[in-house]
């Protein structure tokens, strides 16, 4: 068959944005999917007739907030964004009827954590004037060109030495040790606390903090926004978009291995044996683990990676149960009735006890949740006066029985029953997702894992996948890692696959450069000339 310029494999959220910016800047791209659709991890469906689940990812802050997605223009392509009336809710136990919330006004939200330390409400202010002076630093820095160099000299030179130092301190305190410095209430803490755990970074540990504090800056700024009509709706305006920039989406195919030529990626196979070659760039949406122990030859990996790769930590095992609810859920905490987000199991003391079972392996005894109300949201997602919802939890690390899964999913239901007394009577629809269940669905979700890999500090930036292989570049020339095992990391922002497209365009060389603009000044004619007609 004839070559494409680039082959890129897996059409998660990754792989999608990569080859949109190769095919945008001229290349031929194939993109093969091994799953009957494209999405990885963003994909819904409707479990419970009437009600639509996001099966992974359902809330997208990241996505709004991250550059690589501000110019692909998606709402050209179908998209279209929803938020709940409040971003997200913590309340410190189930006796509290007065959950501390997050509110789309600053000033609401300080006010409202005002009522708990009147030192909070000013506290929230300054945290927010703090993010909007750091936040196009702070956005790029995580999710623009890796190494981000660039960005925090800039970063550095606006801000002064003595002000870089006190800002790099904070931002790697762990977060149990930053809410103790901004709140006087614990309650006031909670909001960053929860979102710190949306990580495997243990709440004592340096990362968490700048976790927490980025998911609530974002809530207060962006909120938690929702796709219209389900998480799959995201990938769809992807696919469209990448279709509309010329690339080829082939979905029920599975690569099986890369095609390696005198250290060049030069394609790849499938598990029919046809080969898809390429000519400039094979590009990988897939784990570290399995892009060099399962894609490509013992071979072809330098002894060195290997060794690195026993060392690879992924992140902890997930259970998901996907709720249809016939009524709207009878919080205790009535202000968690508009929350789109709410963080569930306990104050900062059993949060500690929960992350304790788990880093001692353990099946946790009151697991710490995050809920999703998603009918809240988007009304589209279900029956009036009713709820689409979920619930996820961890495992310890490594833990991934169906019957360690089942335990989990019992001891949630009694999490969220402990909550909103009577919910349990209001189950129309309930589907656990196991660890196996989730991997089946997603190869990329490892052992159930949804973070491509620990987030913890050993293992991020230029340590991410391992110490020799920070970013998307591998030892293969023109094989490039585009999945959530590359920096940044999991999540649903784009910068995994851009970072990797970036790096392809980059190989070619100058010489390739009018050959690019030639091919899009083509593309475009071609599309507008199709438009007229």
């Amino acid at each position: 068959m004839s070559a494409s310029d680039a082959v890129v494999i897996g059409a998660g959220h990754n792989g999608l944005i990569a080859a949109i910016r190769l095919a945008d800047a001229g290349w031929d791209v194939t993109l093969l999917e091994a799953q009957p659709e494209v999405g990885g991890a963003v994909r819904s469906a409707e479990l419970t007739p009437g009600y639509v689940s996001d099966l992974f990812s359902a809330f997208y802050p990241l996505a709004v907030a991250s550059p690589v997605f501000a110019d692909l223009d998606l709402d050209a392509h179908g998209l279209r964004w929803s938020r709940a009336p409040l971003a997200f809710g913590h309340p410190a136990g189930p006796d509290d009827d007065d959950a501390p919330v997050v509110f789309p006004d600053a000033a609401d939200t300080a006010a409202h954590l005002g009522n708990f330390d009147r030192h909070d409400e000013r506290a929230w202010l300054d945290l927010i004037e703090q993010w909007h002076q750091l936040r196009p630093a702070i956005l790029n820095t995580l999710f623009g060109p890796f190494p981000p160099v660039g960005t925090l000299l800039k970063l550095l030179r606006s801000i002064g030495t003595a002000d870089a130092l006190r800002l790099a301190r904070f931002l790697i305190l762990p977060a149990d040790q930053m809410v103790r410095e901004l709140f006087s209430s614990e309650k006031s803490g909670l909001l960053i606390l929860g979102n710190a755990l949306h990580a495997d970074i243990p709440l004592h540990a340096p990362g968490s903090g700048l976790m927490g504090y980025l998911l609530t800056m974002l809530g207060q700024d962006t909120g938690y926004p929702v796709p219209v009509g389900g998480a799959g709706e995201l990938s769809a305006a992807l696919r469209r978009r990448a279709e509309s920039a010329g690339v080829s989406v082939v979905c029920d195919t599975e690569v099986t291995s890369i095609d390696v030529q005198g250290g060049r990626a030069v394609g790849v196979l499938d598990g029919t044996g046809r080969r898809w070659p390429a000519t400039r760039a094979v590009l990988a949406d897939v784990s570290a683990p399995a892009l060099y122990t399962r894609l490509l030859s013992p071979d072809d990996v330098p002894t060195r990676v290997l060794d690195d790769l026993r060392l690879f930590t992924w992140d902890t095992p997930v259970v998901k149960i996907n709720y249809a609810f016939g009524e709207r859920i009878p919080w205790r905490s009535s202000n968690l009735g508009g929350a789109g987000t709410i963080h569930l199991g306990a104050d900062a003391r059993n949060i500690a006890y929960s992350t304790a079972d788990i880093e001692t392996g353990r099946v946790p005894e009151h697991p710490f949740l995050l809920f999703g109300q998603m009918t809240t949201s988007d009304a589209s997602r279900s029956p009036a006066g009713t709820e689409s919802a979920w619930s996820y939890s961890h495992l310890p690390r490594g833990v991934t029985d169906d019957e360690a899964a089942q335990l989990l999913a019992r001891r949630m239901d009694a999490v969220l029953e402990a909550h909103a007394p009577g919910v349990s009577d209001l189950v129309v629809g309930r589907s656990v997702q196991t660890p196996h269940d989730l991997q089946t669905a997603d190869a990329n979700l490892e052992h159930g894992t949804v973070n491509g890999g620990t987030a913890q500090l050993f293992q991020q930036l230029i340590f991410r996948p391992t110490p020799n292989l920070g970013g998307a570049s591998t030892p293969i020339d023109r094989l490039y890692l585009a999945g959530s095992g590359a920096h940044p990391g999991g999540g649903v922002h784009g910068a995994c696959g851009n970072n990797a497209a970036r790096a392809a365009l980059a190989s070619d060389g100058v010489r390739g450069l009018p050959r690019r603009l030639l091919s899009r000044n083509i593309l475009q004619r071609m599309t507008k000339t199709r438009n007229a007609h």
